[in-house]
């Protein structure tokens, strides 16, 4: 990451921004809280600091396709909320950011949803091509306005046929929160890869001298 350029990673519960904290050299951990209500407050208190930012989500969130297991890894393609559509076009430099470190993220789309999606809801999120939901990101986004570097870094806690009603809650949140917080430091990757990628792009572009 370059010294003109922050990172910025929300989490929206305690648990998540604990795993977090320490865990992604060079950026600032902030708890949103949970929920629509406090993501949109969150967003809008946000201050972009002079020389700009990267912004990320990350923490867990409920699977939606039956073949995913507790501390499978998302990463958001874009995300889908009751607003419209953000896309995430940096989503393959954290793909392959986790990738190396020897995790195998599931990229695509994730719905945001203002209550717990359980049973048949799933099902519905799922034909719409959405891979995960949660209660934040769309609303966390707003503060993404502008062009700003946007991620979705979530970590499924739970899949259709193993809900969090289901026993064994306890044991899926402890794995989930552990992936979560193997799978942190590639946000420091993405947001230096994110950097170059920019940098690249401002230096390969004419200037008004060179144009005939």
């Amino acid at each position: 990451m370059d010294g003109h350029r922050s990172l910025l990673v929300a989490a929206p519960m305690r648990l998540e921004a604990l795993a977090l904290r320490g865990a992604v050299p060079g950026a600032r951990v902030l708890r949103t809280g949970m929920g629509p209500r406090r993501a949109r407050a969150a967003a809008a208190a946000l201050v972009p600091p002079a020389g700009g930012w990267a912004l990320a989500v990350a923490g867990l969130c409920g699977g939606l396709d039956p073949a995913q297991r507790p501390g499978d890894v998302v990463v958001a393609s874009a995300v889908l909320g009751p607003g419209g559509t953000v896309d995430c076009p940096s989503a393959g430099l954290l793909a392959a950011a986790l990738e190396r470190r020897g995790l195998r993220p599931r990229v695509g789309p994730v719905a945001s949803a203002d209550h717990v999606v359980q049973g048949a809801e799933r099902a519905r999120l799922l034909e719409t091509g959405a891979v995960a939901v949660d209660m934040e990101s769309a609303w966390i986004a707003a503060a993404a306005a502008g062009g700003t570097p946007f991620a979705v870094l979530r970590v499924v806690l739970d899949a259709p046929g193993s809900e969090l009603k289901r026993v064994g809650l306890v044991a899926a949140a402890a794995r989930a929160l552990r992936t979560l917080r193997r799978a942190a430091p590639a946000l420091a990757d993405w947001s230096a890869a994110n950097a170059t990628t920019m940098q690249s792009a401002s230096g390969n572009a004419m200037s008004p001298e060179e144009v005939d």
